[in-house]
């Protein structure tokens, strides 16, 4: 077995599920039913395989990078640049980062392919494999020894991190149309199914867009393999984020997935080693079209849907209250001595082998 399938184990457990089934229809005996918090805390007992799952100094991670594929007029968002977003981020000036402070949320900006040098900051997190990818309609979009080093570098970030909920969102100029080209290599689906597109897009733009990213999939039509995938299409944040995902499942921390960007992540992740998936939930800090069909990919829905339009991991930061309320409904409320813990930490695989060989690269 692959390194990376063994250090990954499914939450699949059917004892505790039902004890934790079982615990949370005491609670609705006694006070009523919760609706979507019983079946979320079923899944975060699952998660972290413990009757009482708590959570730990979560950490709201962007993963910024720039793309290729904004030379040719596409993936501007909000007329400004990758670096001017992050630095508005790590100056409080989004809300996301008002709201990620108020919940108790470590905000860190990983600077994984910023085309310009960000102004240093103790939130940012300086780890860029190159200054922005090429343009993948005219070739790959790095090499595979690029995409292997960004997904070392997430696989160290995650290693290192003290808590035990990692939330990923993208940050970048044209992140949004390199995720549509990796979710619909993988997929098989129509990359139009999976564009940021809505009522406010002009017929000229969408054409436009589906005219580059149409190019960039037959420029590439034979690449199937994951990685391969990723170094034809992906930006450095996708990469990053894919080895922090696969560290942070075989410690058994929530994946906290928000945005398109964070979706075309985990599905690579997923192709690696499939049990990834059963530690994430999703959230949205978009209501587009092209979202609904990434969530759809992974028979999923965003904990809540608020309408919003703003920066990914906005909507993770004001979904956190309900995983920490749901978490709550097992933990904090007395069952009396004597309820038993699944969680055996001494039985979890350790980390060191696919540190020193991430992915059998």
């Amino acid at each position: 077995m692959p390194v990376q399938q063994s250090l990954i184990s499914p939450t699949a457990n059917p004892d505790l599920e039902k004890a934790l089934r079982e615990r949370v229809e005491r609670h609705a005996a006694i006070a009523g039913g919760l609706g979507e918090l019983e079946p979320l805390a079923v899944r975060l007992g699952l998660v972290q395989n413990s009757l009482t799952p708590k959570f730990r100094d979560p950490l709201l991670a962007l993963f910024a990078a720039d793309h290729g594929l904004v030379v040719d007029g596409i993936g501007h968002q909000w007329g400004r640049s990758t670096r001017e977003q992050a630095q508005m981020a790590l100056q409080g000036r989004l809300p996301l980062a008002a709201f990620a402070r108020l919940q108790g949320l470590q905000l860190s900006v990983i600077d994984c392919g910023v085309a310009e040098n960000l102004t240093p900051h103790p939130r940012l997190l300086s780890r860029k494999i190159a200054h922005g990818t090429r343009n993948c309609r005219v070739g790959p979009a790095m090499s595979l020894e690029q995409a292997h080093a960004g997904v070392r570098v997430g696989m160290e970030i995650a290693d290192k991190l003290a808590g035990n909920a990692l939330v990923c969102a993208g940050m970048g100029q044209g992140s949004a149309e390199s995720a549509a080209l990796v979710l619909s290599r993988l997929t098989d689906c129509p990359v139009r199914d999976f564009v940021v597109s809505g009522p406010d897009m002009r017929q000229e733009d969408l054409t436009h867009l589906l005219s580059v990213l149409s190019a960039a999939q037959t420029r590439h039509r034979d690449v199937q393999d994951p990685m391969e995938v990723l170094a034809a299409f992906g930006g450095y944040e996708m990469a990053v984020m894919v080895g922090a995902m696969l560290v942070a499942a075989s410690k058994r921390s929530l994946i906290i997935v928000d945005g398109i960007t964070a979706c075309a992540a985990l599905k690579l992740a997923a192709r690696i080693a499939s049990p990834v998936t059963d530690y994430a939930v999703f959230c949205r800090s978009h209501a587009h079209r092209g979202l609904d069909e990434a969530l759809a990919q992974f028979h999923a829905s965003a904990l809540l849907e608020l309408g919003m339009d703003s920066a990914d991991g906005t909507g993770a930061a004001l979904a956190w209250p309900m995983i920490r309320s749901a978490a709550a409904l097992l933990a904090d409320l007395h069952e009396g001595p004597g309820s038993p813990d699944f969680l055996n930490s001494s039985s979890l695989p350790t980390l060191h082998q696919a540190l020193d060989n991430p992915l059998n690269l």
